[in-house]
């Protein structure tokens, strides 16, 4: 109900209902595209981009979804179209350790952030983006085909591959 609200009042041009409602959802916007990406400075770009077409163009959003799933879907994308411009991505570094891991429990948080997004980077973008938003953000199939813009079916046939493959590269790699 209070998301509906803060809605409805960015419609109308309040501008703090607006921010109220970016600012609630960065976080996972952030996680998402970081995820997708492998790449810190990328995803800046596109979150940014995100966002701005989220402000141009909140008068066109409509409440059938979450708002998050509308700024995962703009993000999604912004990032297809860079996609289509760039061939090429290069690989994050770092990841965002948490002020709660030991360092013991943050290096191997990294060894293993470090292997996954390589994996996840060998993956084309539209089985990454369904097994991302599945199993790190548990959207629904529905909501995720929505967002893809494809059938229910390609969605759990995108990711039964995406998961076989992954189980068989840390098998491949002798991390499980």
């Amino acid at each position: 109900m209070y998301e509906i609200e803060l809605i409805n009042k960015a419609k109308q041009g309040n501008k703090s209902a607006l921010n109220t409602l970016l600012s609630d959802n960065l976080p996972l916007l952030k996680g998402y595209i970081i995820k997708m990406t492998g790449n810190a400075e990328l995803s800046q770009d596109i979150i940014q981009e995100a966002m701005l077409k989220a402000v141009l163009n909140i008068h066109k959003f409509k409440p059938e979804a979450k708002f998050s799933t509308w700024l995962i879907t703009i993000a999604t994308n912004v990032y297809r179209d860079y996609l289509r411009k760039n061939k090429e991505l290069e690989l994050i570094d770092e990841c965002i350790p948490s002020k709660e891991m030991s360092p013991e429990e943050l290096t191997i948080s990294k060894l293993q952030y470090k292997d996954i997004i390589e994996i996840l980077k060998a993956i084309p973008y539209e089985k990454r983006a369904v097994f991302i938003l599945k199993h790190y953000y548990g959207y629904k199939y529905e909501e995720i085909a929505k967002i893809l813009d494809c059938p229910v079916g390609t969605v759990r046939s995108r990711l039964h591959n995406t998961i076989k493959y992954i189980i068989h590269e840390l098998e491949r790699r002798k991390l499980v």
